[in-house]
């Protein structure tokens, strides 16, 4: 197995919908991550190779797939994030890249002469693009601001994100080199039920390895029902594996893009600005 990520966004294009039906139709994007590792019997370096920031080749690549895709007819996705084959997808077994390319290359064009506007985006070869992509972008400037502050701000920062999430008595510990332990919290579901939960907070620029967890895990035992670590880095496929394994203390992973995510949603530090477009009613006048 080669151990760089060697496959282009169009060679993924069929092994992701192989993956696909082999999740049945649907799935979600971590699902289909790993779907299309084991189709393409993927090294572990390869899987974890970074393209930039906190998001790996893998990823990146395959999002670029799944646009492709959609835009062709063959994949749809959810508000929830779920990918799925549409009608035209069940009943596709394969595609041919360059047909794929061609086509969407010209619904571009198409559009693009309805508009004005100019594209944002212009990797690989196509300017229009889905949220999902875009969102790269405005993730890695945050994840970039979030790195140039000092680590006592970021456990701060952490410390105020979750208590937005609903996080109560959070407190962080960091400063006393607790085993690995940056601060503890208690999140309460409805009235009735509460989980002590340990974090960890790791301003990191590459990816978490398995060692990490396990560290983590052993110095948590005892002393919460569950586990969080938060990174600005991104996950080894391996450390998610060991995260969720059978029989352990479970652990829940925050990478860089989810951290992002969440902080756009609850307007820390960020803010999003809706272009107002202006509408010319020529019947309007025509008519007066």
């Amino acid at each position: 197995m080669d151990k760089n990520f060697t496959y282009k966004y169009d060679d993924l294009f069929n092994p992701l919908i192989k993956a696909l039906k082999k999740l049945g139709g649907s799935g979600s994007v971590s699902e289909i991550e790993e779907e299309v590792s084991q189709i393409l019997n993927l090294s572990e370096d390869a899987i974890n190779e970074i393209h930039r920031e906190s998001t790996t080749k893998l990823t990146y690549r395959l999002a670029w797939a799944r646009n492709y895709l959609k835009r062709y007819g063959i994949l749809e996705n959810s508000s929830r994030g779920v990918w799925a084959l549409t009608e035209k997808g069940q009943k596709t077994e394969e595609v041919n890249q360059a047909k794929v390319k061609r086509t969407v290359v010209k619904i571009d064009k198409e559009e693009r002469s309805k508009k004005s506007d100019k594209p944002k985006i212009n990797e690989p070869s196509i300017d229009g693009t889905t949220e999902e992509i875009e969102e790269f972008e405005w993730q890695d400037k945050l994840i970039q601001t979030i790195r140039k502050i000092n680590p006592d701000q970021f456990e701060r920062l952490c410390q105020r994100l979750l208590r937005e999430l609903g996080f109560v008595n959070v407190e962080v510990t960091g400063k006393t080199n607790d085993g690995g332990i940056d601060g503890k919290g208690i999140y309460k579901i409805g009235s009735v039920l509460s989980f002590h939960v340990v974090f960890q907070a790791k301003r990191y620029k590459g990816s978490v390895s398995s060692s990490t967890i396990r560290d983590f895990r052993g110095a948590m035992s005892g002393r919460a029902d569950k586990g969080l670590i938060l990174t600005t880095g991104s996950f080894t496929r391996e450390a998610k594996k060991e995260a969720a394994r059978d029989g352990a203390i479970p652990i829940d992973l925050i990478d860089g893009n989810e951290f992002a995510e969440r902080l756009k949603e609850l307007n820390l530090g960020v803010s999003i600005e809706m272009v107002e477009e202006v509408k010319i009613k020529t019947e309007f006048f025509k008519n007066i």
